[in-house]
């Protein structure tokens, strides 16, 4: 069996590539390669285009297959690319039918007007585990830690995101299947799993009784003792309940690094960005945490350029660093998404966005410096990833001068760091 998945965007694209090349190798598919497409941006879009070029002309014997976000939102620009065989939606990526349907319309051929196989997926009110017991990685870390999709889809209209129309309606899973994975990664040998969705802090919101992440972050660790550690993947700090706050202050296998969809540190640009926080609500938030969780490190979205931002707007993006603490940033330059508001909205001029965008990355890189240093002679548990890597509770990088068995925790000495990553030494057995 010979299928390729190429996979661009988000750590859940990468989970469900997985998911993909599982069903479509279950289905019979041979010499096929899926491309697995994101849509947060313009230029993603392009870079999954050109990719698909580059693959058909290194490979002309192989099929190539189109899913993804950018497949959902923009079905006839993949279908109309001589390239592409098949176009495949979000929703109907993870049915074994539709990598059924997708070999026998492979091996008797389909006409453009078939290429595209693409639902309505506003119209999707479920979703459900990728369950591929043995096989489900993250494919970032070299099987390290195990991600399980708890939530999936976005009820929220960010002028600026075209997300919600790759993805459709916020639908989450129940957590009696949360836990029971969780429970086989672990009996399969995973120390760390990570809770992920699109909109993760919306978990509940459809299922019975309207749970909130904290009483499934509390019920995975309260029935899965063995786990080692629970981490969160990025959070809107606006929809954190009660009882994850608690959460974050009481369990100390719930790791301390939290990734915050901040976006900007201004208010009218929140506004204008339809973001559901204001500034002071963004710092309070972090303060109060460190409060509950001193060792806590927080990351976080800023988008760079954003329609209509002035210099006074962006410098308080960039003070926003400072007055939540933030130590990881992803920076984004602003990219207008055709069908949204803010491609509407008066635009920067492209020298000015990618000019803020490298002043917000100096900023981060200047703050990562800061986090590094102040590791210096502190003892740190890690988690050892492949390469003489590793990683800290609060998901710093370590290079470890002694290797470690991928995947076991360990504790390290840091000795130093080299701009990126901590140095690790004297490791002792946990």
């Amino acid at each position: 069996m010979s299928i390729d998945v190429v996979t661009f965007g988000c750590r859940l694209n990468t989970l469900e590539s997985e998911a993909v090349k599982h069903a479509a190798g279950a289905a019979g598919l041979d010499d096929l390669v899926v491309v697995n497409t994101c849509a947060v941006t313009a230029e993603a879009v392009r870079q999954a285009r050109q990719a698909i070029r580059r693959l058909k002309r290194e490979q002309p014997d192989k099929r190539i297959v189109v899913t993804g976000c950018a497949a959902q939102t923009e079905p006839a620009t993949f279908a109309g690319m001589e390239e592409v065989e098949r176009v495949i939606g979000n929703a109907e990526k993870a049915k074994p039918e539709t990598w059924a349907a997708t070999r026998q319309a492979l091996d008797f051929g389909v006409g453009n007007e078939e290429k595209a196989v693409v639902g309505d997926i506003m119209s999707v009110r479920e979703t459900a585990l990728h369950l591929i017991d043995g096989l489900q990685v993250d494919g970032i870390e070299g099987h390290t830690r195990a991600f399980v999709q708890v939530q999936n889809g976005c009820d929220h209209r960010c002028t600026f995101c075209i997300i919600p129309y790759g993805r459709g309606n916020s639908r989450s899973v129940p957590a009696g299947e949360v836990v029971a994975q969780v429970r086989r990664l672990v009996e399969n040998g995973y120390a760390e799993v990570v809770l992920t969705g699109v909109d993760l802090t919306s978990w509940g919101a459809g299922l019975p009784g309207a749970p909130k992440l904290g009483t499934l972050v509390r019920a995975i660790l309260r029935h899965v003792p063995e786990l080692r550690r629970l981490r969160l993947s990025s959070i809107d700090s606006v929809e954190a309940d009660d009882e994850l706050i608690r959460a974050i202050a009481e369990e100390e296998r719930l790791m301390p690094h939290l990734h915050l969809s901040l976006q900007a540190g201004d208010d009218l640009i929140l506004k204008r960005m339809k973001r559901r926080h204001s500034r002071s609500d963004a710092i309070r938030f972090c303060a109060s945490i460190r409060r509950a969780r001193p060792d806590m490190v927080f990351g976080a979205d800023i988008i760079a350029g954003f329609p209509t931002e002035t210099e006074a707007h962006f410098r308080n993006s960039l003070a926003l660093v400072d007055d939540c603490g933030l130590t990881h940033l992803h920076v984004f330059p602003f990219s207008a998404r055709r069908g949204t508001p803010a491609a509407r909205m008066p635009q920067l001029p492209g020298d000015a966005v990618k000019e803020r965008a490298r002043r917000l990355r100096e900023k981060g890189a200047s703050a990562l410096l800061r986090h590094l240093a102040s590791a210096i002679g502190t003892r740190a548990e890690v988690l050892a990833e492949a390469g003489g890597l590793a990683r800290t509770r609060a998901f710093t990088p370590v290079r470890l001068g002694t290797p470690m068995p991928r995947g076991s925790i360990g504790e390290v000495r840091i000795a130093g760091h080299d701009g990126t990553h901590l140095l690790g030494t004297r490791l002792i057995a946990a």
